[in-house]
């Protein structure tokens, strides 16, 4: 109830916003993209293409903003911003004749109404899995959020594979044809590796595919060419943070944003074939945010995983090890060996210093975030810097 009163305040703040700086998006075609995983990687491909068909686009994600071509920091664990700073790079992208603006979507920023009086060309629904449920309470009032979007949307690109396609017949009923497109890897699929060639692009594991399947789809609907998306394809690099090895010698280290069970399971998954030796897996789970995916978290790792170390990720207020534990009670028995180490630094550390020969360390979570909540407010976090030093150390000891 506290939350659907917050929710009318920010419903007059995000138009007062608009009114303010004169409603840019509506001489631009914003396309949105939501769901519960994938929504990074989808924008970026996007805007990559939108870019390389020589148009002038601008994005936020959860990464950055880049405002023609100018990158914005949109700060800590922010991926759509507050209706306020979203309207002021509206405004920037809109003054720099930006034609396009891509924009990462929360399902709490559709709850809030930050996204109010945005028109959206083009909306995009990657999937709908179990996530965020401290905040919305159950999956059926998370998906109804996110199908908020397709509501406001003009055209609808849907993942067809995805559990929730069988909710949205209703949606489906009220767009024509031609605005309702499906992308997946089932041949019932508008989009798909049969209709439209993927193969030659340099991203990892099949949940990959469906990111491009869905970017293909969008910039389709926009009317850019066959020719021009498939040549943006084979120049596009993964955003920072997904599926970035960053070190590749006798052993590899890997760094990831997956933070939900599916996001884990599909970069576990995609992973496992090519290592030969271990695979060690660093991750923890969020205070004071979603508990119920903690052992499933935990239960996935141990299915792919040689070696689990389970440590800090923003554990705000709560006991680090208390989380640990609520992970840990997933994780099957036998599988794997599990360690405990709450300080992430000295989990990361831990971890390579015991990799051994085609090893593969992979770290989960926080990726390209710049902070860490232990309960005192944001503190600076590097996870690139602490994965340096810790090789360092390792180099230095040998």
């Amino acid at each position: 109830m506290w939350q659907r009163i917050k929710n009318i305040y920010h419903f007059f703040v995000a138009i007062s916003a608009n009114i303010i700086f004169f409603f840019p998006s509506r001489k631009m075609k914003v396309v949105a993209v939501t769901g519960t995983d994938g929504k990074t990687t989808t924008v970026s491909l996007i805007y990559h293409i939108l870019k390389r068909s020589g148009a002038k686009v601008s994005m936020i994600s959860s990464i950055a903003a880049v405002i023609d071509g100018k990158v914005y920091d949109t700060g800590s664990h922010v991926t759509t911003p507050d209706a306020f700073p979203l309207q002021k790079f509206l405004r920037k992208a809109r003054e720099k004749k930006s034609e396009y603006f891509v924009l990462e979507i929360t399902s709490h920023a559709i709850d809030q109404n930050r996204i109010v009086g945005i028109p959206i060309k083009v909306g995009v629904l990657t999937n709908v899995t179990n996530e965020h449920l401290d905040y919305h309470k159950t999956y059926d009032i998370y998906l109804k959020t996110k199908i908020k979007l397709l509501k406001k949307s003009k055209i609808c690109v849907v993942n067809n594979d995805d559990s929730s396609y069988m909710f949205l017949p209703e949606i489906k009923s009220q767009k024509t044809q031609k605005n309702w497109i499906t992308y997946g890897l089932s041949e019932s699929a508008d989009y798909n590796e049969g209709t439209f060639d993927i193969k030659e692009n340099n991203l990892l594991g099949e949940f990959n595919k469906y990111n491009v399947l869905a970017s293909v789809a969008t910039c389709k609907a926009l009317g850019i060419t066959d020719e021009t998306i498939k040549k943006a394809l084979k120049t596009f690099h993964i955003p920072i943070g997904r599926v970035d090895y960053v070190y590749q010698e006798d052993f590899s280290v890997m760094i990831d944003f997956a933070h939900t069970s599916n996001a884990s399971e599909q970069i576990l998954k995609a992973v496992r074939p090519t290592v030969k030796g271990n695979i060690i897996h660093v991750f923890g789970s969020a205070g004071e945010r979603d508990v119920l995916k903690r052992p499933f978290l935990g239960e996935i790792s141990s299915e792919y995983c040689d070696i689990v170390i389970l440590t800090a990720e923003d554990p705000r207020r709560e006991d680090v090890n208390t989380i640990i534990a609520e992970i840990e009670v997933g994780i099957k028995k036998g599988k794997c060996e599990v360690i405990r180490i709450p300080d992430r630094q000295e989990a990361i550390q831990a971890a390579i210093q015991m990799a051994k020969k085609n090893d593969l360390v992979l770290i989960t979570g926080k990726s390209q975030e710049g902070s860490m909540n232990y309960g005192k407010g944001e503190e600076p976090w590097d996870e690139y810097k602490m994965v340096k030093e810790a090789l360092e150390v390792r180099n230095k000891s040998l």
